[in-house]
């Protein structure tokens, strides 16, 4: 609501770059993403409140540079790198309730770099 400069939120867990991100309305998501290797590790935040990163569970495999989306209920995530390539998988996770996250499905092909996007729930 007004604009200035950043202020210091938080820390994740580990450092992490490469992750894939989602949200509600009141936790974000930090999924995925690569440390000295590739990590399954899914942290979150309370938006709201500064504060660092809680663990939230792990993804299926191990992947950065996936793609995430969201609605006001789950997160899903697919695609990345993977060390054996391109990784084909599909997560979901139930963004208010801690846990590991379930295979959702397959893409057609193993993608990196993805892009993803959601609309209102009708």
């Amino acid at each position: 609501a007004n604009t200035g400069n950043a202020t210091d939120f938080g820390d994740l867990t580990v450092a992490t770059q490469k992750q894939s991100g989602a949200s509600d309305a009141t936790r974000s998501l930090f999924m995925g993403g690569e440390t000295s290797g590739r990590t399954n590790t899914i942290v979150y935040v309370t938006t709201a409140n500064a504060g660092n990163a809680t663990d939230f569970g792990d993804l299926t495999e191990a992947t950065e540079s996936g793609s995430s989306t969201n609605d006001d209920i789950y997160a899903v995530r697919g695609g990345g790198g993977t060390s054996g390539g391109r990784t084909n998988v599909i997560d979901r996770v139930t963004i208010q309730t801690a846990g590991n996250a379930s295979d959702f499905g397959d893409l057609l092909a193993g993608n990196q770099g993805l892009r993803a996007s959601s609309g209102a729930a009708s």
